[in-house]
């Protein structure tokens, strides 16, 4: 039996980067999660004869929204709801899932790399039949539809079991449980050569992979372990939890310091990895060296050769603005064209449906290509794999000669979380207004010359995007950005990224930091944020 619930707008519904994040009580309130799917299907003119993609990264209220969000497709009438195990399904094995199947699109349930738990945060995300995120076309009518709901529909029928794979009929629509896992590893199975990583692992190689008890667990053991052959221990915090075990999500120096200080030691690994709560992000760390996003981006470019799926090469890269131009180096050295986008993963997907671009990234440790249309923690961690299998030196090594080729972006992001919304719009606002009549002005001991308000023309559909970000350059190689990111849940959270750039051969060994001392002066001097937003620093430097 269909039921029909008379519901009015709720506010605050605006999907953000990367779907609609909200505290866990908001999304568990009756009828908050119910009437967002709604405005999904009416924002997309319904679900009626469609295929849909359903899972999670596991988090606190994970299993309940699955079973809401099955009940509600029935009542749309879909064709065929595929749901992960358990409905668990990282979200580059959604988007893999998405692509294969041929469903015309997906809902992952998961807030990233935010804390999870009845007192964290839950999100949802429309992915469109490319697999990749909701263009902004989409997530606007999805926003437009939670402003005119009237009513939802949802099924009366018993809760599925999701603990088992197989098929079954509701109503009209075929709800089928599939292993989140085999075809994700299948697909990895085919780009890189898991026979030469592991003949690396069975030569002694020693690797540690954080699943940060989050959904990547089940994937690393089955592609870590069960196919290359690494202990079982190689696997950190490997059973997902709903909690994320208390801690947050995130893979950076911060928040996997487990990691990290495992890395460190006199004894450590040869390569340390983590990924994040849904497994889309990634951080790469070897023996005493941390590896940051935007330079782990550049050396894939630079490497992707060495993997069987990029044998050929690439078509051409992407990043993220806020991304180091390290990557824009590399594009330079062999020929490629190297586009700059807003950050979001949804503005890369016309560069890769369109084949202009192989291989995107974010500073955000956020990586991955054309195989699917999200980035992939898990596939960043198999191509460093398989370039040390071939380089057969440490991380540290592979880094200095990179170096030495392309030259250092010195590199990081500071980031002031949960401040005053108010107080760090007006910074911004504040900002925005000056930017004009920057250029020349000193600012410590660094020179502006030029200085903007980022927009993207896209190159295939011709959309533009404004306001992405305040951009400043300065005379002597370095740039300055800050934005506000759209993926808290409290708050505003303010990023500022500095960058240095250092041609070599002298000064590619310096601590990032004390190199960006310059660029940290004159962010003061130009922004007085620290004052503006009552911080004696950033809450987390990456």
């Amino acid at each position: 039996m269909i039921t029909t619930i008379a519901t009015t707008p709720i506010e605050g519904q605006k999907p953000g980067t990367s779907g609609l994040r909200k505290k866990t009580r908001v999304f568990s309130t009756p009828g908050y999660l119910e009437s967002f799917v709604q405005s999904i299907w009416n924002g997309i003119g319904g679900l009626q004869g469609k295929t849909l993609v359903v899972g999670g990264d596991g988090r606190f209220f994970n299993a309940d929204a699955v079973q809401i969000i099955i009940k509600m497709a029935v009542a749309a009438r879909a064709a065929k709801v595929i749901v992960g195990q358990d409905g668990l399904l990282s979200t580059p094995a959604a988007s893999n899932l998405i692509r294969l199947r041929g469903a015309d699109g997906g809902v992952i349930l998961s807030a990233s790399h935010n804390p999870g738990g009845l007192d964290g945060d839950f999100g949802v995300k429309f992915n469109t039949a490319n697999g990749g995120p909701a263009p902004e076309s989409v997530t606007d009518a999805i926003f437009k539809a939670t402003t005119t709901i009237t009513r939802y529909q949802i099924a009366e029928s018993p809760d599925i079991d999701l603990s088992s794979v197989g098929t079954i009929h509701q109503g009209d629509t075929v709800v089928e449980l599939v292993d989140p896992v085999a075809d994700y590893a299948a697909l990895m199975e085919q780009l890189f050569d898991f026979n030469a990583i592991r003949a690396l692992i069975a030569g002694g190689f020693r690797l540690r992979f954080d699943a940060m008890h989050a959904v990547t667990g089940p994937y690393a053991r089955e592609i870590l372990v069960n196919r290359l052959g690494a202990p079982e221990d190689c696997v950190m915090n490997a059973v997902p939890l709903p909690d994320f075990g208390g801690g947050h999500p995130d893979p950076n120096p911060v928040w996997a310091h487990e990691l990290m200080a495992l890395m460190m030691a006199d004894d450590a690994p040869d390569f340390g990895a983590a990924s994040d709560g849904d497994g889309d992000r990634n951080m790469i760390v070897g023996r005493g060296v941390y590896v940051t996003p935007s330079d782990s981006l550049a050396v894939i470019a630079a490497n992707a050769h060495l993997a069987p799926g990029y044998e050929k090469g690439l078509a051409g890269v992407a990043r993220s603005m806020p991304t180091s131009c390290a990557l824009d180096r590399v594009a330079q050295a062999r020929g490629l064209d190297c586009y700059a986008t807003p950050t979001g993963w949804k503005f890369f997907g016309n560069l890769l449906d369109t084949g202009r671009a192989t291989l995107c990234g974010e500073e955000s440790a956020g990586t991955g290509s054309d195989h699917i249309r999200e980035k992939d923690g898990l596939w960043a961690v198999l191509m460093w794999l398989n370039i040390l299998a071939h380089k057969r030196c440490p991380v540290a090594d592979v880094m200095a000669a990179h170096w030495r080729e392309f030259g250092r972006d010195y590199y990081s992001r500071h980031d002031y979380e949960e401040v005053d919304a108010a107080a760090a719009q007006d910074l911004i606002t504040d900002l925005r207004a000056r930017l004009d009549a920057l250029a020349g002005q000193d600012f410590g001991p660094l020179t502006v010359t030029q200085a903007e308000d980022f927009s993207y023309l896209d190159p295939v559909d011709g959309s533009v995007t404004v306001h992405q970000g305040l951009q400043i350059h300065f005379k002597q190689g370095a740039r300055l950005v800050l934005r506000l990111s759209g993926t808290g849940t409290a708050g505003a959270t303010l990023r500022v990224y500095m960058e240095r750039y250092a041609a070599g051969p002298e000064g590619l060994a310096q601590d990032a930091q004390s190199a960006l001392a310059p660029v940290i002066a004159a962010t003061d001097a130009l922004s007085d944020l620290k004052t503006r937003l009552g911080r004696a620093g950033p809450d987390v430097v990456t």
